[in-house]
């Protein structure tokens, strides 16, 4: 049976081998229909405050390793072994000023390419940077990279959960996040999380 190869062999092996691959996408396409598609979307690209799963920017890994068992745990769940991850909210429990969370949302955004409009918003971002190596590179890194070991985002790149306007990167600053993920470890059989991951990862686009 081609359950059984699917348990035994690695998710490399599996990967590898086109036959199994056909099962992973035809099983794939109905279990993520059925559980994930509420959320992610039917085509997995997402929605606001749920991640698109078909590119390269992962909060706790992209391997099909690290998937399964994001799946497995969930985040911020009831398991034991849960991913935990929360975003302090910098504005609403009085940790930055004002000024200082618009300089860091003005940082943030020139990570992405947008480029200062003139001498003010240059010194807006420069102080900026100064906020966030001061209360955000611990987990996102101090290059904004992210960290996938606690569930911090790239800030660098073009994919955002929760919005990526200004507005909504202040509002993402001064309340916090914390996002949330069921664990489907008793919904879902091992060989069901597997074939999942399997499926998650051959959604993904190519690196841009």
């Amino acid at each position: 049976m081609w359950t059984d190869q699917i348990t035994a062999k690695s998710f490399s092996a599996i990967q590898a081998d086109p036959d199994l691959m056909a099962h992973v996408r035809t099983t794939g396409a109905v279990l993520f229909g059925d559980n994930c598609a509420v959320c992610h979307g039917r085509d997995a690209k997402g929605a606001r405050n749920f991640p698109n799963l078909t590119t390269n920017s992962w909060l706790w890994g992209g391997t099909p390793e690290a998937i399964a068992e994001t799946i497995r745990v969930g985040i911020n769940s009831p398991h034991e072994k849960t991913r935990v991850s929360q975003m302090p909210a910098f504005g609403r429990d009085n940790m930055l000023k004002r000024d200082e969370m618009e300089n860091a949302v003005a940082y943030v955004l020139s990570l992405s390419g947008k480029p200062p409009a003139g001498k003010a918003d240059a010194d807006k971002i420069a102080a900026g940077k100064a906020v966030f190596a001061a209360n955000c590179a611990s987990c996102h890194g101090p290059e904004a990279k992210g960290n996938p070991e606690v569930g911090a985002p790239n800030l660098s790149d073009h994919y955002w959960i929760h919005g990526s306007d200004e507005d909504a990167l202040y509002a993402d600053v001064w309340g916090g996040l914390q996002g949330h993920m069921p664990t489907w470890e008793g919904r879902l059989s091992p060989l069901d999380r597997k074939i999942l991951a399997l499926y998650i990862v051959d959604l993904r686009k190519p690196a841009k």
